[in-house]
């Protein structure tokens, strides 16, 4: 029986999705030779050059697919928990095995390879989550439920982050809050997170920059402003009264009107004044929450507290955590510095390069920033400005479209299947496919910090490759198996 249900495998693949797979790999094969091209190259196998070795790594992705379709699917269900062991425990083990690589601790030397564990770590834990996430008897009924998922996507994210000091690959892991959210996670906690993302960037972008009247900065008091239109949407939201909304924006409307006029006479500490009246909105939600036991809404009032705290914070964090590669990056981003030579460097040249190629692109080979090696890493998290330039916007809009039906097709997939774990696991892959387009593109364009994420089936190294295919194939194997099961 089993015998048989393994020959049907390959007739109940979803070969559309394989088709797309073959066609973002071969074109990805060859940029990454458009990218590291020189005239004196003879060959695009040839193993000197990266296109070769890509080369190499292709063939091994195409028969790991193989392999993968091969296992039975009950497997990736069985084992994910013990996988997930092991995987932490070589996680933890990289940073003691690996070798500097600009300042990370990811990477390990295997002969004349390198593989980088994080790359892997995201299937593993996708499959985990599903794991416990797909137990008949789960159900994302209260905060507590959220506690166990929250540790299986956190503790392979702190370790990547923290010991291997690998900050694009720890996270990728938010993307899982997107699949919690669609297995019934309340939107308080993508909200929240949005918050905190909003609030840290305003305060850093414009907290040196003091308020005209008064004293205060302008991004503390933006923060709070932004607080305080928050706590009133929830409060006349969830706790209707008639005029309610109209009373408690005019009492913020006149706190505010009377300490311009003591203003005149004194310096008001606006950012101060700002705070009491989140606190104090956040103190009325909290008691009318109790009252009428609306208690989620007690998680918003307590967040807005804290956030008068995180916002003072948010400073030393980015002054003494964050790695000055990493503050200067997000400097230049967020438009604080100019550094053309230094951080600034990879998007400006990313940029040229791309506008260079203008509608039609240069030509393939033709592209003179990519073959004067003005853009750095143009084969592996730049990938994306050799499209640009030698294929211009319309090769460049043809690409990003078959990446949308790419990832499409994988919703489809998570929307089609009748068994939880392969569901979520769908969902999960779907998620981490699409963070990884959206931020390496955005990162080439200028519109997100350089991160170090590679785009998928494009950028060169068999890490990003074969972890890709994992997520992938495995995906296909239990989505064949839904066809068996049928018949």
């Amino acid at each position: 029986m089993r015998a048989s249900r393994n020959g049907n495998i390959f007739v109940n693949l979803d070969w559309q999705t394989i088709g797309l797979f073959l066609v973002l790999v071969v074109f990805g094969w060859l940029n990454i030779y458009g990218a590291s091209y020189t005239p004196d190259q003879t060959s695009i196998f040839d193993f000197s050059n990266r296109a070769g070795k890509q080369f190499a790594w292709i063939t091994g992705s195409l028969a790991l697919g193989a392999i993968l379709l091969l296992i039975d699917y009950k497997t990736y269900d069985t084992l994910a928990y013990i996988a997930y062991g092991l995987m932490l425990l070589l996680l933890l083990a990289t940073p003691f095995l690996a070798h500097n690589v600009k300042g990370s601790y990811s990477w390990i030397s295997l002969g004349p390879v390198s593989l980088q564990p994080a790359e892997f770590a995201k299937c593993v834990v996708a499959l985990t989550v599903a794991k416990y996430m797909g137990q008949y008897e789960y159900k994302m009924r209260t905060w507590r439920d959220l506690i166990v998922p929250f540790l299986i996507i956190g503790v392979p994210a702190v370790i990547i982050m923290v010991l291997q000091r690998e900050t694009g690959s720890a996270l990728v892991f938010a993307v899982f809050l997107l699949v919690f959210y669609r297995q019934g996670m309340s939107g308080y906690v993508l909200w929240m997170v949005v918050a905190a993302v909003a609030l840290f960037i305003i305060s850093i972008r414009w907290g040196g920059t003091p308020l005209p009247l008064g004293t205060g900065s302008v991004g503390i008091f933006s923060c709070m402003l932004l607080l305080t239109i928050v706590e009133i949407y929830f409060i006349c939201k969830e706790h209707y009264v008639r005029f309610l909304p109209l009373i408690l924006s005019g009492s913020v409307v006149v706190v505010y009107a009377i300490c311009l006029l003591l203003n005149i006479g004194w310096a008001m500490p606006f950012d101060w004044i700002a705070m009491a009246v989140v606190a104090s909105l956040a103190v009325y939600n909290l008691v009318v929450s109790i009252y009428w036991r609306k208690y989620q809404l007690i998680i918003v009032a307590v967040f807005s507290l804290l956030c008068i705290g995180y916002t003072q914070a948010c400073d030393f964090v980015f002054q003494k955590v964050l790695q000055p590669h990493q503050r200067i990056r997000i400097e230049v981003l967020l438009g604080m510095k100019e550094d053309p030579t230094g951080a600034g460097y990879n998007v400006n040249q990313a940029r040229i390069a791309i506008g260079s190629g203008r509608l039609l692109g240069k030509g393939y080979l033709k592209g003179t920033q990519t073959k004067l090696q003005f853009v750095p890493e143009q084969d592996t998290d730049f990938i994306f400005c050799t499209v640009g330039e030698e294929w211009g916007f319309i090769g460049s809009v043809a690409v990003l479209l078959v990446y949308l039906t790419f990832i499409l097709r994988l919703i489809t997939i998570a929307e089609r299947q009748r068994n939880a774990f392969t569901h979520i696991y769908a969902y999960a892959v779907a998620g981490i496919f699409l963070f990884h387009l959206t931020v390496n593109v955005g990162m080439v364009l200028g519109l997100m910090p350089v991160i170090g994420i590679p785009l998928p089936f494009f950028s060169y190294g068999g890490s990003s490759l074969w972890g890709f295919t994992l997520l992938l194939f495995i995906l296909l194997r239990l989505d064949a198996a839904r066809m068996e099961q049928l018949n």
